[in-house]
């Protein structure tokens, strides 16, 4: 749901990571984060979700260059696409739809 809020909130892209699975001392949340991912990913694309708006990735705390080459390419695309202005259009469509519905 953060990630939802994220949207809303205004957000035009954000970055989902962690620790690679089985290098870290958080032993068992980035296999839980994982298996959320998944579910949350179908989910946010039968929404609509622009997809392309949100990277997923392990990096480790040791891997100063790969953190930034992750954050760079994702800055970079977000500016490319633009404001994500059609999440609100989602939105509010789907509310007028629950409404309609009631």
């Amino acid at each position: 749901m953060l990630l939802l809020k994220a949207f809303a909130n205004g957000a035009d892209g954000i970055i989902v990571s962690g620790c690679h699975p089985n290098d870290c001392h958080y032993t068992s949340g980035n296999f839980h984060a994982k298996r959320r991912w998944i579910m949350f990913r179908e989910l946010m694309d039968f929404m609509g979700v622009d997809m392309n708006r949100v990277t997923f990735s392990w990096v480790s705390a040791a891997e100063g260059a790969r953190w930034a080459e992750v954050v760079n390419t994702t800055v970079t695309r977000i500016r490319e696409l633009g404001p994500y202005v059609s999440y609100k259009e989602l939105v509010n469509k789907s509310v007028e739809e629950e409404v309609k519905n009631e």
